[in-house]
């Protein structure tokens, strides 16, 4: 998965109507779950442990969290470094894989952070409780981890196969964001994500692939708790307003 977000590094931010807008959204409403439901304040130190190029990292600096970001594409951490920089903000990103996350020195955050469907890359179970077990090293005691995955629970049923077009405009000028999900399993599927953007004189399209293996919401629950993770619970996006069913976990108190 390095070498597809490497290629999409430079246009992720396209996936977005408004990337600014969207990273200042979901802050706000990430910020109020950790400050709610895990007790921090503003001041928390977090670690994005899937940061992309900075949706949730660059949000969650710029309302005060001490934020340190990893992901395992050099090309995005590299943007997200270049995000950082530009907004004045002080975030420390490094290329690291959620598989082993050793290289980050600080292993007492106040929480973990990974969003957007990332775990889903990973390839199986297996790799997904080693995944759940490096986040809990990274976590002070009694603290909590957030993660975000599609809600496979119905798209396995639905099958899916597209994601519906979002059509968007930039100062007038056109650009069409859709993915394609080629299903090899019941539970592992390719997407193949598609913007086309209307320049001055032409279309533009830029396509990148990748694979996925859908997580039931009750098989994360297992893995979590095989982790060591206790009192774990799901959201919906209609009581959190983000865009996908979130996990909160919490790591065991001393």
């Amino acid at each position: 998965m390095a070498n597809t977000y490497d290629e999409l590094a430079d246009q992720y931010h396209l996936i977005f109507e408004n990337w600014e807008r969207s990273m200042e959204r979901q802050a706000v409403v990430l910020s109020s779950i950790l400050q709610r439901n895990c007790g921090l304040t503003t001041t928390a130190s977090i670690l994005d442990c899937a940061c992309g190029i900075g949706t949730q990292s660059l949000g969650l600096a710029r309302l005060g969290f001490q934020v340190s970001g990893c992901d395992l594409s050099p090309r995005a951490i590299e943007r997200a470094r270049v995000e950082a920089s530009r907004r004045n903000l002080n975030i420390q990103f490094l290329v690291a894989n959620l598989l082993d996350l050793k290289c980050l020195a600080n292993s007492q955050f106040d929480a973990v952070i990974c969003m957007d469907n990332s775990l889903p890359h990973l390839e199986s179970p297996e790799q997904l409780l080693q995944a759940a077990k490096q986040m809990r090293s990274r976590l002070r005691p009694g603290g909590c981890l957030m993660a975000s995955i599609r809600d496979y629970d119905r798209l396995i049923e639905e099958r899916t196969t597209l994601e519906e077009p979002s059509f968007y405009s930039d100062n007038g000028q056109r650009r069409i964001v859709f993915q394609i999900w080629e299903w090899l399993d019941d539970r592992r599927y390719v997407f193949h994500l598609y913007i086309t953007r209307q320049l001055e004189k032409e279309w533009q399209t830029f396509h990148t692939a990748g694979h996925y293996r859908a997580i039931r919401r009750d098989e994360l629950t297992t893995i979590l708790s095989q982790a060591g993770f206790k009192d774990i619970r799901w959201l919906a996006p209609a009581d959190t307003r983000f865009y996908q069913p979130i996990v909160l976990a919490e790591a065991p108190a001393l």
